[in-house]
């Protein structure tokens, strides 16, 4: 491999005519890391008013001092230049609005002897979430999250039948969202089917409809789900809970694209992309004949795990952020500092619904826009702090032992102020005083 790198005044004019047509921000990079042209479009999103020539990919992009796989992430142009082959991540990159996702392919430019000479790297906006706090959709940063909507941002825009994998409360249905919105069929509808709460007599009519008396009480024709979902997507959550007699009509509406309404003679033609999730493991279900082979090796075309919260720890402030704007548009709802502190310890076993449970049942208790320890569930209020006994690994000054005793007690108590100070057996002046001095108030 040649590895010498042009000069941008060696670009053919081929190539720089290739790179000003292409309506992404894209750029041609030099085998050192250096920027040697850059369309319009780079230039208004990364270049920051400054000239693009012979700075680093990696310093224009993420404020790096030294190239991404230094830095802890998949560097693509490395890959590119080790495969010889074009490589695809989703970073994120500093932006004038802040830091976004992008879809980032790199592509290798040869010369007339095969050799690299530069590369060819095109990046895209990853719309399917943000890294900022957001009033909707889903948000993240952490390297978890970051993996999860690499394959979101790839599955999407094809027909590919996706299976989101991960514990409850991950929130599979607004990944579920974010790949309808991605996908060309965005614009027709996406219809949500729960089917952990449909019993089995209930499965073949919700899902295909029935004709006017097909059963008891069949005093209408009633459209199906699937058929609701024409044009869109169909998604069905914890498919790992459907019925095993019932498996068998969904296998068929896979493998054939049509369905019978109950009671119904004429096939109907289903038109619906498919999105799957659970929180089972369904390759178990299968060794326990609790769910079809044929079945499972259908719906597994494209599995994606969704992290817990408990590996998203770089998550936790934006989260919270985002779903207080979300609880309280109005108010200006914030944590203290403990309350933070505690939640970011938190192994939260419920995941995302928790932490949003936790939170609006904060922002119903707390009488300002503050949540402190004590408007939070004992369990996770105390978890984060240090046991005085045994888990502090520094000797604590007697201030910080009375502010952990009293945070504690804050949490754990449920009555007012003055029953609390009752029990630490000092006046409702007092308790006030060290309250405001340790800065609990506020």
């Amino acid at each position: 491999m040649n590895q010498s790198d042009p000069d941008s005044s060696q670009i053919s004019p081929e190539v720089s005519s290739l790179l000003n047509g292409i309506a992404e921000p894209a750029v041609l990079i030099g085998l050192d890391y250096r920027i040697l042209a850059a369309n319009q479009g780079y230039r208004e999103t990364y270049g920051e008013g400054k000239p693009m020539a012979r700075r680093h990919c990696y310093e224009a992009s993420h404020h790096y001092s030294v190239p991404c796989d230094q830095a802890g992430e998949i560097c693509p142009l490395k890959k590119c230049l080790e495969s010889g082959e074009p490589q695809r991540v989703l970073h994120l990159h500093h932006t004038p609005n802040g830091e976004e996702h992008v879809d980032v392919m790199l592509m290798p430019v040869r010369d007339s002897n095969g050799q690299i000479i530069y590369l060819l790297e095109k990046m895209t906006l990853a719309s399917t979430a943000s890294s900022q706090p957001v009033a909707e959709g889903l948000v993240g940063r952490s390297p978890p999250f970051n993996r999860m909507l690499e394959l979101v941002h790839r599955v999407a825009p094809g027909e590919t039948t996706v299976l989101l994998l991960g514990e409850s409360g991950t929130g599979k249905e607004l990944v579920a969202r974010a790949i309808h919105e991605g996908s060309e069929r965005s614009a027709g509808p996406f219809v949500p089917v729960e089917c952990s709460g449909l019993s089995e007599s209930l499965f073949e009519s919700e899902l295909f409809g029935h004709e006017k008396g097909a059963f008891t009480g069949a005093h209408v024709r009633k459209t199906g789900l699937v058929e609701a979902a024409e044009g869109g997507t169909l998604f069905l959550d914890e498919v790992g809970d459907i019925p095993p007699s019932q498996q068998v009509k969904l296998l068929r509406l896979l493998e054939t694209g049509t369905y019978r309404r109950v009671g119904g003679i004429e096939p109907l033609k289903a038109d619906f992309r498919l999105v799957l999730a659970t929180h089972r493991n369904l390759k178990e279900q299968v060794e326990n004949n609790e769910f079809r082979q044929d079945l499972y090796y259908r719906v597994n075309a494209f599995p994606i795990r969704l992290p817990p919260l408990r590996e998203r720890g770089d998550d936790i402030d934006l989260l919270i952020t985002s779903l207080l704007q979300r609880l309280t548009p109005d108010r200006q709802t914030r944590l203290s500092k403990d309350s933070l502190l505690c939640l970011r310890n938190y192994d939260f076993p419920g995941n995302i619904r928790e932490l949003r449970n936790i939170l609006e049942r904060g922002t119903l208790l707390a009488d300002g826009d503050i949540l402190l320890p004590e408007h939070l569930p004992q369990e996770c209020a105390c978890s984060s702090l240090p046991d005085t006994d045994s888990d502090v690994k520094e000797p604590l000054t007697l201030a910080e032992h009375e502010r952990l005793y009293l945070v504690r007690m804050l949490a754990a108590h449920t009555g007012d102020r003055q029953t609390l100070a009752d029990k630490l057996g000092v006046s409702r002046r007092t308790l006030f005083r060290k309250l405001k001095d340790l800065r609990l108030e506020n």
